[in-house]
Parts: structure tokens; C-alpha cells; sequence
């Protein structure tokens, strides 16, 4: 039996923090409920046609969903979707603009009364405290914008200009946090029987994951230093160019490594006494000196004499790998990772979820990974549950409202 076998998530969601959090529910066993717009349903679902139609973003994190289309401006459609919440949820996710779920009658306020067991996550950009609100609750907050705000961007990328990450890592962040959040909730419901609100800041999730770079400025010291694809802190670490025109990324933590690095890669001893080197604190001071005695070294090697000699002085090393590589990767094949999923344009690959095994020995121990659902796929059913008949549903829809 999966864990959150019997759990009901109702998701009022769209892009991409509430849909991977609630994503991870589902590959634990949990229904997922996700209420879209109709004709036209999460905007993610618009982002690109890289997927045989099907946008990438979209078919990443809303695999075994089910799709119900309300107009939540419809009355009769916000009166079905509290009966929803009220009667079949254990727990409500939604990213709305801030207060835009309180207005539908959503809010954990609202509904602990009745539901007192039911546990309410809102994610927003800054966070939705009434006690608390804080001068930028109201603002709006894209993944880039947070990046902004939180630092990260004035520690990514090269000395000349700041770069964002290639992927939406404040909405990761907060939609982990969101998940780990509401599982902690499930287990704290099992001991007192009692619901609560989660509240997710995407400004707040970052934040913590800057963690590092806050400490190492420390009471006004100088922050990281931006290095492109290098270690800020420690070199030499990051990529290093080969004379056949390839890239190896390596890394060196401690002074056994270094020395090794001396001896067995770079194959000049002497360099381990070098006074300008001795320590990494010292090696970052003179990094460019060094760099370009390591590049001059590797410019008569190639990437796998290279990778030899590392893995020789057990130097940790990486490819430097571009999505095809990452689609073809012999380690996620070995480990027999990849799985087939269902979805409106026919089935896809798709990785299994971090933890799980790759040979549980029943389907039910295995993580559920379920189609992609088309917009509205499930509303007929989903309504039916709730009492009504095909000419109310047929009704509802005349009007617009489903």
C-alpha cells in the first residue's frame, strides 16, 4: 500500500510550485484533484509544444492528477467546489494571488469549523500572513523576480554580469518545502486528529537555501564572489578545457586531494610545496596563476586521459553533459530509472521519483506514476460523486460553469 493511499488533495494551482508539491503527493499514493480554468486550464499548460504538443513544464509535475474545470467566478461552480473541498479533502494546496482563496471560501478561517481536521497550504511570493503581513505581501513574485530578491542572483554567474538559474529553483524550493510541510502536517493529524494552515513563502524557502552565502557574509564581510561554472570558495573546482577542445569538470576538497592532484594529474610534485598553493585559502588567492597551470597541463590531453588521471588519484570528476547526455545517461539506465507514462499525446519517459526503488517487488509499493490528465478529462466523474446526475452536469455546462 502506498503511504497517502485513501489522501485527497484538492490543488487550486497553475505553473509550477503548488504543482510539483502536490505532483509528489500523487507519486505517493495520494488523489489528486486539480481544478483549471475552462477552454483553457493551468496557463502552464501554454509555456512550449516540446512534448508531442504537450507543454514541458505541464507534463513534469501533473502526472497522476485528475483535471476537474470550474469557472470559479461562476457561483454555482464555487458552491460545488467548497461541497469538494468540504466533503472529500484531506488537505487543500493552492498559489493563488494572495487573499483569491479566501474570496471563494477557502481559507483555512473559513473552513476549520467545519473541517476542523483539514490541513490548508497556501503558497504566494512573500508570504500571506494576516498577523503578519509584511510591506510586500501584495506584490507579484515570478520565479526570476524571487531569484532577485533573495540574493541568488548576485552570487550566480560570471564577474562580469549575474545569471538566473536555468531551471525555476524558487518555485522548486517552495514547492518542496510545501511538500515536506503538508507530510509533516499528515503526521502531526495522526497523533491529534487537528488540520492546519501551512503557509509557503517562496522569498522564505530561498532565503533558507542561501544559507551558505549569508553565513560567508557574515556581519558585513564580503559575499561569494560570482565564478561562473567554478566554486565561488574553493579551487580548483569546477571546468577545465582539454586540448580536444572538451570540458572536465573536477573538484578538490582537502590537502590529501591536492597533493594528489599534484603528483598523479598534474604529474609536477613540486607544486604541493609551492607556498602560493599551500592550503585552499591560498589557492583561491592565486587561482588565476593556478588555473592556468592546470590549463597548460590538460591542453596536451585529451577529456579521457584527462578523466583517467583524476579518477587514477581518485579526484572526484563529471562530464559536462547537455540534455541529450542527461536522456542517454548510462547511470539512471543501469539503475533501471526510467518508467513510461501515459498522456493526451501518447506515452512519455519519465524519471522515477528520488527514493524509490527501482525494483519494489508489487505495484503497490512502487511509486503511482499515472497519466497526464487532458483539461477537464475528469469534471464528469468527479461531479457525479458528489450527487449529481448527467443533466446537471450537462446543465453546468451549458452555462459555462464547468
Amino acid at each position: 500500500m502506498q503511504p497517502l493511499q485513501g489522501i485527497t488533495v484538492v490543488a487550486l494551482e497553475h505553473a509550477i510550485a503548488a504543482p510539483f508539491a502536490t505532483r509528489q503527493l500523487a507519486d505517493l499514493g495520494a488523489r489528486v484533484v486539480k481544478v483549471e480554468r475552462p477552454g483553457v486550464g493551468d496557463f502552464a499548460r501554454g509555456y512550449d509544444q516540446r512534448v508531442r504538443g504537450l507543454a514541458s513544464h505541464f507534463v513534469w509535475t501533473n502526472r497522476s492528477k485528475e483535471s476537474l474545470t470550474l469557472d470559479v467566478k461562476h457561483p454555482r461552480a464555487v458552491q460545488l467546489l467548497q461541497r469538494l473541498v468540504v466533503e472529500k479533502a484531506d488537505v487543500v494546496v493552492q498559489n493563488l494571488a494572495p487573499g483569491a482563496a479566501a474570496r471563494l471560501g477557502l481559507s483555512h478561517a473559513a473552513l476549520k469549523e467545519r473541517r476542523p481536521d483539514l490541513i490548508v497550504c497556501d503558497i504566494s511570493g512573500y508570504g500571506d500572513d494576516a498577523r503578519r503581513p509584511g510591506p510586500y505581501r501584495d506584490k507579484k513574485a515570478y520565479d526570476l523576480l524571487i531569484q532577485s530578491e533573495s540574493g541568488f542572483l548576485s552570487i550566480t554567474g560570471t564577474p562580469g554580469e549575474p545569471s538566473k538559474a536555468g531551471i525555476s529553483i524558487a518555485d522548486i524550493a517552495a514547492g518542496m518545502y510545501a511538500y515536506s510541510n503538508i507530510l509533516a502536517a499528515l503526521l502531526q493529524r495522526r497523533i491529534d486528529g487537528r488540520g492546519r494552515r501551512i503557509d509557503i513563502s517562496m522569498l522564505e524557502a530561498m532565503a533558507e537555501w542561501m544559507g551558505f552565502p549569508l553565513y560567508y557574509a557574515f556581519d558585513g564581510a564580503p559575499p561569494p564572489p560570482r565564478a561562473g561554472a567554478a566554486h565561488a570558495t574553493i579551487f580548483p573546482y569546477g571546468p577545465f578545457p582539454t586540448g580536444d577542445g572538451r570540458t572536465v569538470m573536477l573538484g578538490l576538497q582537502n590537502e590529501r586531494e591536492w597533493l594528489a592532484f599534484c603528483e598523479r594529474v598534474l604529474e609536477q610534485p613540486a607544486l604541493a610545496a609551492d607556498g602560493r598553493f599551500a592550503g585552499n585559502a591560498r589557492r583561491v588567492e592565486h587561482r588565476e596563476e593556478l588555473r592556468e597551470l592546470i590549463v597548460r597541463t590538460f591542453a596536451g590531453l585529451t577529456a579521457e586521459q584527462v578523466t583517467a588521471r583524476l579518477e587514477a588519484a581518485q579526484i572526484a570528476s563529471a562530464e559536462l553533459r547537455d540534455m541529450a547526455g542527461l536522456w542517454r545517461h548510462e547511470q539512471l539506465a543501469a539503475r533501471a530509472r526510467w518508467r513510461e507514462v501515459p498522456t493526451p499525446a501518447g506515452t512519455v519517459p519519465a524519471l522515477l521519483p528520488p527514493g524509490c526503488a527501482s525494483g519494489a517487488d508489487s505495484a503497490a509499493e512502487a511509486p503511482r506514476m499515472n497519466a497526464v490528465p487532458a483539461l477537464g478529462q475528469h469534471t464528469g466523474a468527479i461531479l457525479a460523486e458528489l450527487g449529481l446526475d448527467t443533466a446537471a452536469i450537462e446543465a453546468l455546462r451549458a452555462e459555462g460553469a464547468v
